[in-house]
């Protein structure tokens, strides 16, 4: 395979594959860094790379392989500020923003403290916006387990994000 026809068939997918090395990573330069490592493994396999039929699936598993080993490895640390992918609402005054950002990071508190599945789960639905499908590829889950882990994870944060708002109306009154 000539540096035209891999350019042709692989570069046009590397937005879905950084979007799903981010989505495990939940670091922009680790994304980053697994995507170079891929088209280098894909490059000096080139030549092999034509028996494959489906190139695209091929790339998500080599990258989804990549991720994993990097989150095992002993070097690797989770990156706990995800504010810049969670946008804020527009706010009117200095004290519900604060009460706002207060919240928001509460809610992060909580998102970090679900089980890694259902947190990594709702990170992807939630805060990268991905959809079922990307989920069910990105995690090797079904669309019925995707389904499951989220609706469990959502209904933890909503009951505890409730119990926060009682607790906050009986400190007012």
């Amino acid at each position: 395979m000539d540096s035209e026809s891999f350019k042709k068939q692989f570069l046009p997918l590397h937005p879905r594959l950084y979007r799903i090395a981010y989505a495990l990573t939940e670091n922009a330069q680790d994304a980053e860094d697994i995507l170079q490592d891929a088209y280098c493994k894909l490059w000096n396999k080139r030549k092999e790379l034509v028996q494959i039929v489906n190139k695209e699936a091929f790339c998500v598993t080599l990258v989804k392989n990549l991720c994993y080993d990097l989150i095992r490895s002993p070097r690797y640390k989770r990156n706990e500020d995800i504010t810049e992918n969670i946008a804020l609402a527009a706010t009117f005054s200095p004290e519900s923003e604060t009460i706002g950002k207060d919240e928001l990071r509460q809610v992060r508190l909580w998102i970090e403290q679900l089980p890694e599945n259902q947190r990594q789960v709702i990170r992807l639905k939630g805060i990268d916006d991905c959809s079922l499908e990307e989920i069910e590829e990105i995690t090797g889950l079904s669309a019925v387990n995707v389904r499951v882990l989220l609706s469990r994870a959502r209904k933890i944060i909503r009951e505890k994000y409730e119990k926060l708002m009682m607790y906050e109306r009986e400190k007012v009154r």
